[in-house]
């Protein structure tokens, strides 16, 4: 049995050599097409790759029945912004925990969750720009003016560095990004919106 969501396919496992084959030929078929794979079931357990076409590796004559299940790529992207809210909270916490631990003198552990931060916080915007892109979402004065100023602090924050004035840094985390930060809340509520809108409009 081949099932997405509950609903058998029609398509036979004896026909396909290994579930790799299985699940493209699942997914070319034109309904799924705005759908997201999230969780593949194969003899009822949980299935997910250790490693690149793992899949070919299970042959069909090991497989009872594979289940796929899905959700709308907009369900999936509405998911992603609540996700992002909880980002820009732990940016906000990690960035008061770098100022404190400068104003403490720990510069060594400071720095690295420092780089921590703006790892997390280039994720951040790198995700914002995937879905505005994907979703062809207007841009707003807002989010420009939210992501020039993020631009700018990460600039001036790299010369902080490089002269190694650690307090003028703590500064910088707590008095400019956490509020720059505070501002993405905004942007990501509407950006939620407007993939809804999207969803809506479909």
């Amino acid at each position: 049995m081949i099932a997405v969501d509950g609903r058998e396919t029609g398509l036979h496992i004896q026909d396909f050599e290994n579930l790799e084959q299985i699940l493209v030929k699942v997914m070319e078929d034109k309904q799924y097409d705005g759908r997201i794979v999230t969780d593949v079931l194969v003899n009822s357990e949980p299935f997910s790759e250790i490693y690149p076409h793992q899949a070919e590796d299970v042959e069909s004559s090991d497989i009872e029945s594979v289940e796929l299940i899905t959700v709308a790529t907009t369900e999936m992207a509405v998911n992603i912004t609540r996700e992002l809210y909880k980002v820009i909270t732990l940016m906000d916490h990690g960035a008061r925990r770098v100022a404190d631990l400068f104003r403490k003198a720990d510069d060594g552990e400071a720095l690295e969750v420092y780089q921590d931060l703006m790892d997390v916080t280039r994720d951040f915007l790198g995700m914002v720009g995937v879905l505005r892109d994907e979703f062809s979402l207007k841009r707003s004065r807002q989010f420009n003016e939210a992501a020039d100023d993020l631009s700018g602090l990460f600039s001036e924050m790299l010369e902080v560095i490089e002269s190694e004035d650690w307090i003028l840094l703590a500064d910088l985390l707590e008095y400019e990004f956490t509020p720059s930060v505070e501002r993405w809340k905004k942007i990501v509520a509407q950006l939620r919106e407007d993939i809804k809108d999207v969803a809506r409009a479909a």
